[in-house]
């Protein structure tokens, strides 16, 4: 069996108690959500200050996922892998602990912390050194320590039951989604807009996604893997929407009619006043960006300022103090680093001086000369769909791609997976060769690889490796398929 106990978000423990109940309502729900398909036998309960978490068999892999997915649901701020059982006298707990401790504290300072609940011959703290002691005296190479330790000994009772804390683990915080409502968040698959759109999600808003195109099919690809993966990684329990809207018509018109220092400033206020009229189309009331103060020379103060008088809508910038390098670090984090430094750069239009300075009333002047048809119809027929129909889609674009389930001898594999999934759960083949060249690599790294070889594409679900293989068949490779694995 495999035990989990969930701690709340604290800023979800100090709300009213109303609040707090939606909170933990919404919060328990998305855990069902995720963890049932993993295992429909899972049982998620919902306690006043703690929910818990109960898979009846006891497999490694399972543990692994549950682990996995915990840690990305938004509202978790810490969970804990519990060992539970009976006991029959303070010495047969100490004898409990001291079996499942023993490995990890050895070379290692310790402190031992005890909850109890009920009725029983000692106190908590008796049983604190009780144990304590006994852990000391038992494992030669550990020490007690009890101001920052290397290793705290949690164990809760609670009248006749035992819960020994395997492991500590740490979620994302913030908030369940959906509970602070729908935002849309303007992503291009680079570091900015990915760490925005992650933020807003963990603060408990259910993060949409719009996309200009400036550089064609090879770019909604990387975008919509990006966008992609930060659904399926971060906020798997609710649907989302993916928007592309073909801005190249804009960019063009831009380019024709406005004065170079300002096309940038009114480049953004076009896909403003574009993400304005998509949000309002889908009832969302605030757009997202990554822009950070003094990045580039449309994110000063003033081109801000700007840029925001075309809209009511409000506008949230949650990178507005970061440093770049700061962003980065958060890309890192979240698994998004190396998607994103090799995501193309599309800058649609790019000024010999750009204005750091705009003028109100000389940008309206200029957009004058603008004809605002094009911004309407791009924003009319802008592509909405379902986050989970980009796997559908990739799924119908793909018929010219061979999928296969068996393998031709001399056969290789290309385990398009990110490095973390590949480390975690590595493709075995006994009888063909894998090699590992993660799907953000691909544009670059497949062009090097032998092509007198045949090459069969994988990922976990189909969706990366099928968007992959068509990407470089419409480059011109006609020797990659698909590789699907057995159930």
């Amino acid at each position: 069996m495999i035990e989990f106990i969930i701690k709340l978000h604290p800023e979800i423990s100090i709300k009213s108690k109303s609040v707090r109940k939606r909170q933990t309502m919404l919060l328990e729900q998305n855990i069902k959500t995720i963890l049932l398909q993993l295992d429909p036998t899972i049982e998620v309960r919902n306690f006043y200050d703690h929910l818990t978490v109960t898979a009846h068999q006891d497999c490694d892999k399972l543990r692994r996922q549950l682990i996995e997915h915990l840690q990305c649901i938004p509202g978790i701020v810490q969970f804990a892998e519990m060992q539970s059982g009976s006991f029959e006298s303070l010495h047969h707990i100490f004898e409990q602990v001291l079996e499942l401790y023993r490995a990890q504290l050895e070379h290692k300072s310790f402190c031992v912390r005890v909850k109890r609940t009920g009725d029983h011959p000692f106190s908590s703290i008796e049983a604190e050194r009780y144990i304590g002691g006994g852990l000391n005296q038992h494992i030669a190479t550990a020490q007690v320590r009890l101001k920052n330790p290397d290793l705290v000994v949690h164990v809760e009772i609670k009248r006749e039951k035992l819960m020994i804390v395997r492991q500590m683990y740490h979620g994302m915080g913030g908030f369940p989604l959906p509970s602070q409502g729908d935002v849309l968040s303007l992503i291009s698959g680079g570091f900015d807009s990915a760490v925005a759109s992650y933020l807003m999600i963990r603060k408990g808003l259910r993060t949409h996604f719009l996309f200009f195109n400036l550089g064609g099919a090879a770019h909604e690809t990387g975008v919509r893997q990006m966008s992609f993966y930060l659904w399926q990684k971060y906020s798997l329990s609710h649907k989302v929407k993916f928007v592309s809207v073909d801005f190249a018509p804009v960019v063009t018109e831009i380019l024709e009619k406005i004065d170079n220092g300002l096309m940038g400033v009114v480049l953004k206020r076009m896909m403003m006043r574009a993400a304005a009229t998509v949000a309002e189309s889908l009832n969302i009331k605030a757009v997202i960006t990554g822009e950070s103060v003094g990045q580039v020379a449309s994110q000063t103060i003033v081109n801000l300022n700007v840029i925001d008088r075309v809209t009511e809508m409000l506008i949230l910038r949650p990178l507005i103090y970061q440093d770049k390098q700061e962003i980065i670090d958060i890309a890192r984090a979240i698994g998004v680093e190396d998607m994103a430094k090799t995501m193309p750069e599309y800058c649609g239009v790019i000024s010999k001086s750009p204005t750091v300075n705009a003028v109100l009333s000389e940008v309206q002047a200029a957009e004058q000369h603008f004809d605002f048809a094009i911004l309407e119809q791009v924003s009319t027929n802008a592509k909405v769909m379902d986050i989970r129909t980009i796997e559908y889609q990739a799924e119908q674009q793909v018929a010219t791609v061979s999928l296969e389930t068996v393998l031709p001898a001399g056969a290789i594999v290309l385990d398009v997976r990110a490095p973390d999934e590949t480390e975690r759960f590595p493709l075995q083949l006994t009888e063909h060769k894998v090699v590992e060249l993660p799907f953000y690599k691909i544009a670059n790294g497949f062009a090097a690889l032998d092509q007198a070889q045949q090459y069969y594409l994988y990922c976990d679900r189909g969706v990366m490796s099928k968007l992959q293989a068509l990407l470089l068949k419409e480059q011109g490779y006609q020797n990659v398929a698909v590789y699907k694995k057995p159930d």
